[in-house]
């Protein structure tokens, strides 16, 4: 019996795609309804048969990245991984992340603090909560089994691990020279090893 083909993206999916790519882009308050469906090809009142306003497509934009992404970061802390190889997975989780929904990290990144005063986008603040303690977690794991130095700042190394990492969506491009592979092994080779030559 034959395999059957792999089903495209269903038309909610791809309203969702040019919806993420222009909040991305403009902003999300600069970005009107009546813009999706342009781009889309549709009237605006074609696109409320998917959604009831920009603000329900942005949520399930949001939601759904994060679901993934904090599904990864779980797995990450509930394996039997050594603190290094955790540490350095995280990193590469998150720059993949950049590769593969640069849209969704833009809008997380330009948009939550924004997105934050609406009750319905409480969970933006849940969220970068959860992320901190992911960190937080990876950081004193290593301190405590001495993959990291004992005089380590950790919230300190975190913040600098958060602004380092996700503000590469800004420059970054999805399919260039550097693969986000590459970024994050000399990502990793900087923040672990230094780039001061040895004496």
């Amino acid at each position: 019996m034959s395999a059957q083909p792999d089903a495209g993206p269903t038309r909610r999916e791809e309203l969702l795609a040019i919806a993420a790519g222009l909040f991305a882009q403009k902003g999300f308050r600069n970005t009107t309804v009546r813009d999706i469906a342009d781009a889309a090809g549709i009237l605006s009142g074609s696109l409320y048969h998917h959604f009831d306003s920009k603000e329900s497509m942005v949520d399930e934009i949001l939601r759904t990245f994060q679901d993934e992404l904090f599904g990864q970061y779980d797995a990450i802390l509930r394996s039997d991984d050594d603190a290094r190889s955790r540490l350095e997975r995280a990193v590469e989780v998150s720059f993949a992340a950049i590769d593969q929904h640069p849209h969704e990290v833009a809008i997380f990144q330009n948009e939550a603090a924004y997105l934050g005063d609406f009750e319905r986008f409480a969970y933006l603040a849940e969220r970068n909560a959860q992320s901190r303690s992911v960190w937080i977690t990876l950081l004193r794991d290593g301190v405590a089994t001495g993959a990291l130095r004992t005089d380590l700042d950790v919230e300190l190394t975190y913040r600098f691990i958060r602004d380092t990492v996700w503000v590469a969506v800004g420059w970054y491009r999805p399919g260039g020279k550097l693969t986000h592979d590459v970024i994050a092994r000399q990502y990793l080779t900087i923040l672990l090893d230094g780039i001061a030559k040895d004496t």
